[in-house]
């Protein structure tokens, strides 16, 4: 008997972990909490980049920028995320899903580019420190910026149609916490080579190649660092590096482990996790890597509260 498919259902049902109901309840007041503190850490990066001139630098730029990706990003599945966790009701609309898939697609590849452009900027302050102020100037950081932003939304436009056109299954659940591309593939019951080859190809371009990038960079600022002779400056290369460097870590080992998971049921449950946190835990640590390791954002938050801390440090 031919399975009945439809590509154009009037909603679907996020399952979840709806199979365990106690961890829902652990999982919203986990997810609510870490949502306050992204809007709150990101923020108030934000506001200090603004406010303090000494942040006006092409590095807290581009922090500037990753903070307001971060909180489009979570404001775009967290409170869906929140409603499906406290009640029964576990249904997201056709449009709905459709939009949060192509914002989310756009959000996560901007970052993916954004990141790479972060490890370029640190590339040129440690590796080139006298032309510096030539090389990364307030326009190429614009333009740097602009680009990463009009990669993720070309990469939505070409990715996100193909997947809505897609033959959905009519029991339309979708074992995840958030509509994503993967997700939606598993859920047709048509032919979805073309998809998965589109998946596997973006996959390449936007997850491995920017990651690939970053490691030369970073190989690169070790083999600098290391040929310094000071022990001071070491550990400033290391300490203006290093945040960045958390982040990278953070995000693209949670977002290889969901787009690049082989198809299997464990892989599928433990992809679930790794979406979570890919979703809800990296916005939430990077103002806190960047906040609680960086003297410079301490001081102009403190400044902010009126206290000035500039003459109790050397």
């Amino acid at each position: 008997m031919q399975k009945e498919t439809t590509s154009s259902p009037t909603g679907f049902l996020l399952l979840g972990f709806s199979e365990h109901p106690h961890l829902e309840k652990i999982l919203f007041v986990v997810v609510l909490c870490s949502y306050l503190l992204t809007i709150l850490g990101n923020t108030l990066i934000l506001l200090l980049s603004t406010l303090d001139p000494r942040l006006h630098s092409p590095m807290y730029f581009f922090l500037s920028n990753l903070s307001f990706l971060d909180l489009c990003f979570t404001t775009t599945c967290v409170p869906q995320m929140l409603f499906n966790l406290w009640g029964p009701t576990k249904t997201i609309s056709f449009l709905g899903c459709s939009v949060q898939l192509f914002i989310f697609m756009l959000l996560g590849t901007t970052e993916c580019i954004l990141l790479t452009v972060m490890a370029f900027d640190r590339y040129v302050a440690v590796c080139r420190p006298l032309h510096y102020a030539t090389i990364i100037h307030p326009r190429l950081c614009h333009q740097l910026a602009g680009v990463a932003w009009a990669i993720g939304l070309i990469q939505s436009i070409v990715q996100i149609p193909p997947t809505l056109k897609l033959p959905f299954c009519p029991h339309r659940q979708i074992d995840d916490f958030l509509c994503e591309v993967p997700s939606l593939i598993r859920l047709s019951c048509g032919d979805t080579t073309f998809n998965e080859i589109q998946l596997a190809v973006a996959g390449v371009i936007f997850l491995l190649v920017p990651l690939s990038l970053i490691l030369v960079s970073y190989g690169a600022i070790v083999r600098a660092v290391l040929k310094t002779n000071s022990s001071k400056g070491r550990r400033k290369a290391f300490g203006t590096c290093s945040s960045h460097l958390i982040v990278v870590t953070l995000f693209y080992s949670s977002v290889i482990a969901v787009y690049l998971q082989p198809k299997n049921p464990y892989a599928q449950e433990r992809g679930k996790f790794f979406g979570l946190f890919y979703a809800v835990g990296t916005p939430t640590f990077n103002p806190l890597v960047y906040t609680l390791r960086n003297k410079e954002v301490k001081r102009a938050f403190w400044k902010l509260l009126g206290k000035d801390v500039d003459s109790g440090e050397s």
